[in-house]
């Protein structure tokens, strides 16, 4: 009988590009690595309330530089990552609450459901431009997920239940006792000791921390499944 599978906290916001292309990289690496992948939705808005850090889409290089970063980091990753057009709209006004909301909600009830829809949303919002706020679009992308419309519209009315809006916070509050100050955070728990690291591109050094090996973004074995 081998070691215990170590412990990877994913915590992530659909509303944020870099928490797709962390995710699909560490989902690719769970039955590679001898881990135990918890993925944690949370609320992007509210860490950067609590760190008192800003989005950088504010600072007009850090903005235009990270539309080209994400794109090409994107296809060197094999997500199919597009900017959406109305870029200050969707992340500055219409936000993410009520899908991180029903993510919550999801991984209370399904948590075997939660890799799919988490996917869809990122797809909606970050490949085909496609709202996300509205109950139709999250219903969309759940039942594109592969659940049933009654399904999907009770975790809907769940997710604005005070239990599942006290998790997300519960969650939320969590990655910033870690030290987030954005998304995506993954927190490594091996040996005894927590890591905490910040982005998408810390995933060397996570297989160095955990002592596997890195075969790049796209390990041969799985593939890209995009």
């Amino acid at each position: 009988m081998g070691p215990a599978p170590r412990t990877l906290e994913l915590f992530y916001d659909v509303l944020s590009p870099y928490s797709w292309l962390g995710f699909e990289i560490l989902c690719r690496y769970k039955n590679i690595w001898n881990v135990h992948l918890q993925l944690r939705p949370s609320f992007i808005a509210g860490i950067m309330k609590d760190s008192g850090n800003r989005p950088p889409a504010l600072v007009p290089r850090k903005g235009k530089y990270m539309e080209a970063d994400v794109r090409r980091l994107g296809q060197h990753i094999q997500v199919p990552i597009n900017t959406p057009k109305d870029f200050f709209s969707v992340i500055l006004e219409k936000g993410s609450l009520s899908a991180m909301r029903f993510l919550t909600a999801l991984n209370l009830e399904h948590p075997e459901m939660l890799e799919k829809a988490s996917r869809e949303l990122w797809m909606r919002v970050w490949s085909r431009d496609e709202d996300i706020t509205e109950p139709q679009s999250i219903l969309a992308a759940a039942e594109k997920a592969g659940m049933s419309t009654e399904q999907a519209r009770r975790i809907l009315e769940k997710a604005s239940t005070t239990q599942v809006k006290n998790q997300l916070k519960e969650t939320t509050d969590a990655a910033c006792k870690y030290g987030a100050f954005g998304l995506p955070v993954t927190v490594a728990h091996v040996d005894g000791q927590t890591h905490m690291l910040f982005g998408c591109d810390r995933m060397e050094l996570l297989a160095y921390l955990l002592g596997e090996k890195w075969m790049g973004p796209v390990p041969p074995a799985v593939g890209s499944r995009l």
